[in-house]
């Protein structure tokens, strides 16, 4: 069964209203178009400190209904906390949803730090194993043998997910990590993948939305950074979502899942557009 592909609307989603069981019922109701593909793919991309690893952390703990830390993670910090490439489960096929998240070494300032771009074009062309250990500065070979060859359609990511910390945007905007980020954009754009901005720390950006993250959509702060984004990067607004981690609750809240839930309900469709056109590829 096909989800509905709902147009971005500052006005139609209101978090008040939401209901997470409805969401996580709509997910489950999706699956690939290919049964040769089991699970949806996404990889997280992004600066350090914008909430990849957390993300991870989040949406476990939506989907399993309580907490978890599965992926570590270091909110305040100059280097990546992440130095491997790793496949996270979020969901399984069991409960009717299988996605899966691959976390990357964060995009840094200045030469030869962070991330290596060919790394990141390697991984969403299938190429790289879990375990693999990133080198800022010789990104992953044919001989090595983190090094997939031939991969399938499934080994492929379905969606960019690129992670940007709201309140952190005019720090970054015009520096090196945007560059970056933009040449990743543009290679990922010729081989046909979407990218789409999960932008979090709304509640860091917005006074109004860290007294009641209800307000988010209401906020024109928010909506001003979404703005921003869209120029910095070259992404559709309809393609950025405003979200917020678990990062200080140590209690579920269906404010901040409705917001990750909401996206994932675009997201997902998205990522089996990828799947029905490469299928015969």
């Amino acid at each position: 069964m096909h989800l509905k592909k709902c147009p971005f609307s500052y006005e139609k989603f209101d978090v008040a209203l939401c209901r997470q069981d409805q969401l996580i019922s709509t997910l489950k109701t999706f699956k690939p178009t290919n049964d040769k593909v089991k699970e949806f793919r996404f990889l997280l991309y992004g600066p350090i400190g914008a909430g990849k690893s957390a993300i991870v952390n989040t949406l476990k703990s939506i989907l399993e209904g309580r907490m978890y830390v599965i992926c570590p993670t270091a909110s305040e910090v100059t280097k990546s906390y992440t130095s491997k490439y790793e496949k996270y489960q979020i969901g399984n096929a069991q409960d009717g949803l299988s996605l899966t998240f691959s976390d990357t070494m964060g995009v840094e300032l200045g030469e030869g730090n962070g991330v290596h771009i060919d790394d990141i074009i390697s991984a969403l062309k299938g190429h790289i194993l879990e375990g693999y250990t990133f080198n800022c500065r010789s990104p992953l070979t044919e001989d090595n043998k983190y090094y997939r060859n031939n991969p399938s359609l499934q080994d492929r990511i379905h969606c960019l997910v690129i992670v940007i910390a709201a309140d952190k945007l005019a720090m970054i905007k015009d520096g090196d990590s945007i560059k970056q980020m933009k040449i990743v954009r543009e290679r990922t754009s010729t081989m046909g993948i979407l990218q789409v901005v999960l932008m979090t720390r709304v509640d860091l950006a917005c006074p109004l939305t860290k007294k009641d993250l209800h307000n988010v959509y209401k906020s024109s702060k928010i909506k001003r950074k979404i703005r921003e984004c869209s120029v910095t990067l070259g992404v559709p607004e309809t393609c950025i979502f405003p979200v917020c981690n678990y990062h200080q609750d140590t209690d579920m809240r269906e404010d901040i899942n409705c917001l990750m839930l909401d996206a994932l309900t675009k997201i997902v469709p998205w990522a089996d557009d990828y799947i029905v056109r490469h299928s015969n590829n």
